[in-house]
């Protein structure tokens, strides 16, 4: 049975005001619903739910708002549907357009940061091993909790905000050490060390992992050594995109894993699945819905943002040619910041380059509307999302094969260490 201190219960009665009382109800009930018996402090969150889905959103804000609601700890902003910081057009119709800025003001002035990223543990949001958050979308949770060993459930769009004004979360799920335990075991290690070392293979295994999993927390073996924090990054978005991951073990690697068999409790997994070159290459084949075409309307990275070393390693790739095909370069603003004071994103515009600022082009539209169109991705993430939010078909690739498929024009495959 939940129970409430004092302070909670004159919360919710209205002793901090109604936006505070609202917020205080929401966490409470949710707290119900999944059986958690008491609330817990968070030290901060991040926000989902700014991003506009219809008007009941941003009537929901305006409402906290007008209840004089604030935030009670830090609390980072996701992607909203418009890009305040400019850069790529946005096709929203003059009402949607007006909702979505109403909701990302109301946001703003309850306290949040306008860092409107997907990625906020690269604008400097990392909160401590061992942290209890309230941190929505889905790539941030698992990220937040298997790369960071911070604490947190997938928090879903206004429970997030409602944490963070009341400054608790339910006691429940992976805030619980036992419910971290690691019941899957993901051997990777008889793959050739070429392929565990490759960019192009994290969202592959993280597709792999994210149905395998579900809701398991799994542990995965043989990436000592192989891996870098964006391609953690990568593997955690495509695992929490095809699957409901909240939260992955790397053994020798993520904070909670010194070895499998301390984040397997010291018991045999309920289940391994050992990966073959076949298996990958399945799975790889299974990320791209275009068939066998060389058609390419649009390139798209940065899904999760695209992190400052992603932007050199395009640059480096790109080498002062143009483009053929647009490239969406999807980021947040405190990686444009930088480009700009450096005289790096002139240069990159000027090669065809577009970027794409506070939003991504899978959740507002701003690809143009072409029959038959086909976008080409190194994210697994755009890739399971970009058929049904864009039209587009996709074509998954290396980051390589993105910008040389752009130089062309048309589809440009590398070799592959698929072994």
């Amino acid at each position: 049975m939940l129970e409430l201190t004092a302070d909670q219960r004159a919360i919710a009665s209205g002793s901090a005001g109604a936006g505070a009382a609202m917020a205080m109800r929401i966490v409470t009930e949710a707290a119900r619903l999944m059986g958690a018996p008491r609330l817990i402090p968070v030290a901060s969150a991040h926000i989902d739910g700014a991003l506009y889905h219809g008007d009941s959103g941003t009537l929901f804000a305006e409402k906290l708002v007008e209840g004089g609601a604030r935030v009670g700890v830090r609390a980072t902003l996701n992607v909203g549907s418009l890009s305040p910081a400019g850069c790529a057009a946005i096709r929203l119709p003059p009402h949607q357009r007006d909702m979505a800025a109403r909701m990302m003001r109301a946001y703003e002035t309850m306290g949040c940061e306008p860092s409107w990223t997907c990625a906020p543990y690269q604008a400097g949001h990392r909160p401590a091993q061992g942290t209890d958050v309230a941190w929505g979308e889905s790539n941030a949770v698992v990220f937040c909790n298997s790369v960071l060993g911070a604490r947190t459930n997938r928090y879903g769009d206004f429970l997030d905000i409602a944490c963070a004004i009341a400054g608790v979360a339910p006691d429940y799920g992976l805030h619980r050490p036992e419910n971290r335990v690691a019941t899957l075991l993901i051997d990777a290690s008889g793959l050739s060390r070429d392929l565990r070392a490759s960019d192009v293979f994290y969202p592959v295994l993280g597709t792999i992992l994210g149905r395998a999993a579900g809701t398991a927390v799994a542990v995965i073996e043989g990436l000592q050594g192989c891996t870098t924090e964006d391609r953690l990054k990568a593997l955690g978005a495509a695992s929490a995109s095809a699957g409901g991951v909240g939260l992955f073990h790397v053994a020798g690697v993520t904070p909670e894993a010194p070895d499998a068999a301390t984040v397997l409790a010291g018991e045999p997994p309920r289940e391994t699945l050992t990966l073959t070159p076949a298996f990958v290459q399945q799975a790889l084949s299974g990320l791209s819905t275009a068939g066998k075409t060389d058609r390419i309307d649009a390139v798209a990275i940065g899904s999760p943002h695209l992190s400052p070393a992603e932007i050199d390693e395009v640059e480096r790739r790109l080498a002062g040619r143009k483009l053929k095909a647009p490239l969406y370069a999807n980021t947040g603003r405190h990686v444009l910041r930088p480009l700009e004071a450096q005289g790096r994103r002139t240069a990159l515009e000027q090669a065809g380059v577009i970027f794409v600022v506070d939003t991504c082009v899978v959740v507002t539209p701003i690809l143009p509307e072409i029959e038959g169109a086909v976008l080409m991705t190194n994210s697994g993430k755009f890739a399971h999302y970009a058929p049904g939010t864009t039209g587009y078909a996709v074509t998954y690739g290396s980051l390589g094969e993105c910008v040389e498929s752009a130089v062309a024009g048309r589809l440009v495959r590398e070799r592959q260490a698929w072994s």
